[in-house]
């Protein structure tokens, strides 16, 4: 059991914890959640005991171990799995001993220990760890040097797990897996046999992985039993009921100060005035959770353009050898929402950076709209910044004939306001910097937007703004993306990268998680694996509702395109001799439009089925 009990402590004089106190139960997975900024990593430093508190005591069981994933795995020619297996110091030492041990008794308490520990299975265990994280057998055999920084903080991750300390920390540790190793680390934790404290913003892992909710927040910890959604609906509740009291309060006391204000004066009300002036100094402000700051993401209209906007026939691609990827038959409309699955290594990054038109096709033809202007946003592009300028010096180089006040209100467009935004990138947080590079990206208002994990080091409120801004951009959207939470809600198509290909997936994102997690190899779920069926929750409906309206709007969308073609088409003029190339490509428009239309009514027949199906 971890007990926190009315801890302080301050940085450079801004206290961050003030009589903050906890108790999490033994064996327990639960999410620290809370603002940027209010302390949750140093709260990780303080169980650590890496720095000192100010007040308070945090005790933990005798001899009890914490772990937590080093920030940097060292360049080294040990093999990824002599590494892991080195994380487990205690394994390592007594296997150190036993070759050396001459002491009978020592001897076989050792050999004993090392079977408590279950030594022999080690390196089984420890591989299985390191596959579920991306790594085959072949890749766990070769040197760390081989492998760049993101990758070795994996092998960190999967040493920390293998060592299986009692209290495990882990500080955002999606933020450098894929969705399969997302996955696959939610599936783990469930099972983990100790303690996880998990600082995430990934509603996900929140939500499926734990158990309770550690919320830091005015300088106090709460903790709430349950998952994330749970816990959000619930502060939802509370702060609807604290506001509704608050006025009531409000109310009261403003009545009173009008019976003192009017009567203070007044012999004969003298008393009654003096006691509502006690009445007013005993009454306990009540005052409501402040709500989130809204975070917004402000993205340009793209004009609209005639379907589709790019188009592979029999396409290839790949780096100057082999291709990565072959017999690419791909189209992609202005109002798609596509995410791109599949196993790392697979093709989606190559993918996304031949539609980027960063790689050219090695085979076959891609063909796409002349007007087009593409948006590509990937991780590693937060890193391309210029880190001694300011946000707004990244505009002023990008659009110079602009004035400061339309470049100052671009970058509050995406929440940078006044302060960040004469701040250099080097001293910018995380999520800041991603901030930037979303605005760099879409700066041209790109009529297809490409976003290779766009949410790490996003808070939760900037995840949500980043779902609502995606909705509702006119714009093409292909996303790759571990948030399984963000793709629920904006992708309305599935494209498999795998074996070489891409293809449609068929199934929801539940049955991939469901294949992902049973260690599949099929594109289709294992029909025995399929879960029961069971009552939709209201979240679920709501979401299918959602789905429903946006399929409408798309409904309506393309019908006033074909109408105002099937107008443009009864034109008599049109079909004068000398206009008959012009005839034919608004024709080739109106047959594009009229397949469009299709594909939407079955998107749209299928969302209703799935509401009506929900609802029954």
């Amino acid at each position: 059991m971890l007990r926190i009990s009315d801890i302080s402590y301050s940085v450079e004089g801004r206290p961050l914890l003030v009589g903050a106190s906890a108790t999490i139960p033994a064996g327990h997975k639960v999410g620290l959640v809370g603002r940027n900024g209010t302390g949750k990593t140093t709260l990780f430093r303080l169980i650590r005991g890496e720095l000192a508190l100010e007040g308070g005591e945090i005790s933990l069981p005798a001899r009890s171990r914490i772990g937590g994933v080093a920030q940097e795995v060292p360049s080294s020619a040990t093999s990824l799995l002599d590494t892991v297996l080195a994380a487990d110091t205690e394994r390592a030492a007594l296997l150190a001993e036993a070759e050396t041990a001459t002491d009978p008794h020592r001897i076989s308490e050792v050999q004993t220990r090392l079977s408590d520990i279950d030594a022999w299975s080690a390196e089984g265990r420890a591989s299985s760890i390191l596959k579920g994280l991306g790594f085959d057998a072949e890749a766990q055999l070769r040197p760390c040097s081989d492998f760049s920084g993101g990758w070795r903080m994996r092998v960190a991750l999967a040493g920390v797990l293998f060592a299986q300390p009692d209290l495990l920390l882990l500080d955002e540790p999606t933020n450098y897996l894929d969705l399969e190793g997302a996955l696959w680390l939610e599936s783990y934790l469930a099972k983990y046999p100790h303690t996880v404290i998990i600082i995430s913003h990934d509603r996900g892992l929140l939500n499926r992985a734990v158990q309770g909710i550690l919320h830091l927040d005015e300088k106090k910890l709460t903790y709430w039993t349950g998952p994330y959604d749970q816990f959000a609906r619930q502060m939802a509740e509370r702060r609807a009921v604290l506001i509704a009291e608050a006025k009531k309060q409000e109310a009261r006391r403003a009545h009173l100060q009008s019976f003192v204000d009017r009567f203070k004066a007044k012999a004969s009300k003298a008393v009654q005035a003096q006691s509502r002036v006690k009445m007013l100094e005993k009454m306990e402000t009540i005052t409501p959770p402040e709500e989130a700051r809204k975070q917004v993401f402000t993205f340009p209209e793209p004009e609209e353009l005639s379907p589709p906007i790019i188009n592979l026939d029999a396409a290839g691609v790949g780096y100057g050898g082999p291709l990565v990827l072959r017999g690419l038959d791909l189209r992609i409309d202005q109002d798609d929402r596509i995410a791109l699955l599949g196993r790392n290594g697979e093709g989606k990054s190559t993918l996304s950076k031949l539609l980027a038109g960063k790689l050219k096709p090695g085979a076959g033809q891609m063909t796409q709209s002349s007007k087009l202007r593409i948006g590509y946003f990937a991780q590693h592009q937060v890193d391309e910044l210029f880190i001694d300028e300011t946000p707004l010096q990244h505009l002023q180089r990008l659009r110079p004939a602009e004035g400061q006040p339309r470049l100052r209100a671009r970058l509050a467009g995406f929440g940078l306001l006044a302060d960040q935004a004469e701040t250099v990138v080097g001293r910018l947080s995380g999520g800041q910097k991603a901030r930037l590079s979303l605005l760099l990206a879409t700066l041209d208002a790109p009529h297809l937007l490409i976003l290779d994990e766009p949410t790490n080091h996003l808070d939760m409120e900037s995840r949500e703004a980043l779902v609502e801004a995606l909705t509702t951009y006119s714009g093409a959207v292909i996303l790759v993306s571990h948030d399984m939470h963000l793709l629920g809600l904006v992708a309305d198509r599935l494209w498999l990268v795998k074996g070489g290909t891409v293809k449609p997936y068929t199934e929801d994102l539940d049955a991939y998680r469901r294949q992902l997690l049973a260690g599949e190899d099929d594109t289709k779920p294992a029909k025995a694996s399929a879960p029961k069926p069971r009552r939709a929750t209201r979240d679920e409906v709501l979401a299918l509702r959602a789905e429903v309206r946006k399929c409408e709007d798309r409904l309506a969308k393309l019908n006033d395109m074909r109408d105002r073609l099937a107008k443009k088409l009864a034109d008599p003029a049109l079909y004068e001799p000398e206009r008959l190339g012009e005839m034919e490509t608004w024709q080739k428009k109106y047959a594009e439009v009229m397949e469009g239309l299709d594909r939407a009514e079955a998107l749209w027949l299928k969302a209703q089925e799935a509401l009506e199906g929900a609802a029954a």
